[in-house]
Formats: C-alpha cells, structure tokens, sequence
C-alpha cells in the first residue's frame, strides 16, 4: 500500500453525521465543498511532558506557516484511522511510534481562501524522545512545548496556530497526556 499518490487525486472518507463512512471524494473537492469527512490529529509527547509542535510549511493549501499538532492528515479509503496516521508520520517526519486513540470530535472552520474542514477529527497520541527529520514540504519549523505553555501561547496569539489545535487545547487539554 506504499503508493506515491498525488494530492489532487488523494481521496477522503466520507462521513453521514453519525460518522459512518459513505464513499470517498477527492480530498481537495471534499475540502471545496465542506463535505464530511475522516481526518486525524497526531499528539507525540516526550518523557518530560512536553508535545512535539510543528510549523506548517508557508506552501500548505490552507493553514500554511501556523504552528499545530505534531501532524494531521486524513486516513485513505481502505486505510484504518491508525495506518494514516502512521503513514503521515513517517512521511512528515521520518517517525515511527506506536500510537494510541485518545479521543475524536466534530469540527468545521471555514478558510479565507474558500476551503473549509467539516471533519470528524481521530486525535492519537504516542511517546516520542528524538527529534525529527523534517520534510520540508510539509512543515517549516519544530519544537517540543509543555501543554500548559502552549496553552498561554494560544490564548495570547490565536492567529499563529491552527483552528483544530486551538479547538483540541481549548476543549480537550486534560485528555493531551501519556496514560
């Protein structure tokens, strides 16, 4: 399934409102037409507590040069919610962890630029100790940062960081954590 796919012609999974699956779309239509669908949002978390960060690439279709989650994507059709994220850490940031569901929520944010994310988002975290291999197509910058800062840093300057992270740290912060 190590399939090189291009964006345009990467798909989604299409989701009803209770969250079960109906088809798929490609995934740019599927973001055009704020249609439903599948995404995940990847937590990597050190032994001091601290969340691993990333700085979307200035080039990304939408939310580019924001800080976010350690990595997000969208699980393919016939590809559980853990193998995308796996994928997507590996392709990001040469990672390979385990990762564990923690929790998932409904979300929709409209863009400036006509998209808009309408997802049912899977948030996973792992343990994680070293630091990454960036790809620089996908992200800019790194760092580890402690939740509780990175909390402040989001009340403080809303505008530098993603919507889904200022949802996740806003209403699901205690859930962030190494069980």
């Amino acid at each position: 399934m190590e399939e090189i796919i291009g964006k345009k012609e990467e798909k989604v999974i299409l989701l009803d409102k209770e969250g079960n699956d109906i088809g798929s779309e490609e995934k740019i239509k599927a973001h055009e037409d704020a249609l439903l669908h599948r995404a995940f949002s990847v937590f990597l978390i050190n032994s001091e507590g601290k969340i691993l960060l990333q700085k979307r690439a200035a080039t990304k279709y939408h939310s580019g040069g924001l800080w976010s989650n350690t990595c997000c994507g969208h699980p393919r059709p016939g590809e559980s919610i853990e193998q995308g994220a796996m994928r997507r850490l590996k392709e990001e940031m040469e990672i390979e962890c385990n990762l564990k569901k923690s929790f998932d929520f409904f979300y929709t944010h409209e863009f400036d630029n006509g998209l808009t994310e309408k997802e049912h988002d899977h948030v996973l975290i792992g343990s994680y100790e070293f630091e990454p291999i960036p790809n620089g197509e996908e992200f800019d910058a790194w760092q580890w940062t402690h939740p509780k800062d990175l909390k402040e840093m989001i009340e403080s300057k809303p505008h530098m960081y993603t919507p889904w992270l200022r949802k996740i740290m806003k209403d699901h912060h205690k859930k962030i954590r190494i069980n």
